[in-house]
């Protein structure tokens, strides 16, 4: 075999790699539309659905070409739809303000100054995520009763922070576990008592994880729906009640569900619209050193 033969080949070989790995980069993303769209398809369906009219919703085939609306949103808005609104907000957020609260320094004992038996702990908490909380409902129930909270915004704003606080805790571990311990010892050297090297050291540097988390509790409690029903009646329900109340002995009202299921839905669309860049930080902290 001549030079010029040996030298087209090793040309050739890497042209086919090539055009094989661009091919296959096709496909691939081709793929991660479809997956995309598959995903995001039952949304924008709600959204086409909820300024449709209750005759257009539940036509079979469905229409695609209709004269939009919107007195679904101000029915919604008639059925006092904003005190479940509300109820919801303070319920999310003041809940997740307290796990965040609590569950920094907790963290913090077991990744930067580790206590004794950390393992255990952490055990403990996962193994409180394993207890269904249907078979815990019945004594929550009794002691809400005896302590006046049933149907009382108080009470799910702690069982929420109960709830998310074992989740929050791991997460933020893991969080703080990949600070550099030379950043630390700088810190312990120029001075900073522990309540300095928390807040001024440690929480900026972990700043995109406590977002990603917070994000994650609030999805939680917002869309949390068993122990508002076990614990409220009417003044403290939530939205995921009001949802409830639009499948009725008369029917559903496929309209009017989406219309309110749309506004449901707003407040973690822009909560993760508004924290994305601090949520895509905070998910891949650590994955790269």
């Amino acid at each position: 075999m001549s030079f010029h033969t040996v030298t087209e080949v090793m040309t050739v070989k890497p042209a086919r790699r090539r055009r094989r790995g661009s091919r296959f980069g096709w496909i691939l993303s081709a793929l991660t539309w479809l997956v995309a769209l598959l995903i995001v398809f039952p949304f924008v369906w709600m959204v086409i659905t909820a300024v449709k009219s209750e005759v257009d919703a539940v036509t079979y085939p469905p229409k695609l070409f209709f004269e939009p609306t919107l007195d679904q949103f101000r029915i919604a808005f008639e059925n006092n739809f904003l005190p479940f609104f509300q109820n919801s907000i303070t319920a999310s957020v003041v809940s997740v303000l307290l796990v965040i609260v609590l569950a920094l320094p907790a963290a913090y004992s077991l990744s930067i100054r580790p206590i004794r038996r950390w393992k255990d702990v952490l055990f403990f908490l996962l193994s409180t995520r394993m207890l269904p909380i249907a078979g815990a409902i019945i004594p929550i129930y009794l002691i809400a009763n005896q302590l006046g909270l049933l149907d009382q915004i108080v009470l799910l704003v702690i069982m929420y922070t109960a709830m998310n606080l074992p989740l929050a805790v791991w997460l933020i571990r893991s969080f703080m576990v990949e600070i550099p311990k030379e950043v630390l010892e700088a810190a312990r050297v120029d001075g900073a008592n522990f309540y300095q090297e928390l807040y001024r050291v440690v929480l900026p540097m972990v700043a995109p994880g406590l977002a990603a988390t917070a994000l994650l509790c609030f999805i939680f409690s917002w869309n949390e729906f068993f122990l508002a029903r076990s614990l409220t009646s009417v003044q403290a329900q939530t939205v995921p009640l009001y949802l409830v109340g639009f499948i009725s002995t008369q029917g559903l009202f496929l309209a009017k569900l989406s219309a309110a299921s749309l506004l449901a839905t707003l407040p973690v669309v822009l909560a993760g619209l508004l924290a994305q860049k601090q949520l895509v930080r905070g998910l891949s902290l650590g994955a790269i050193k």
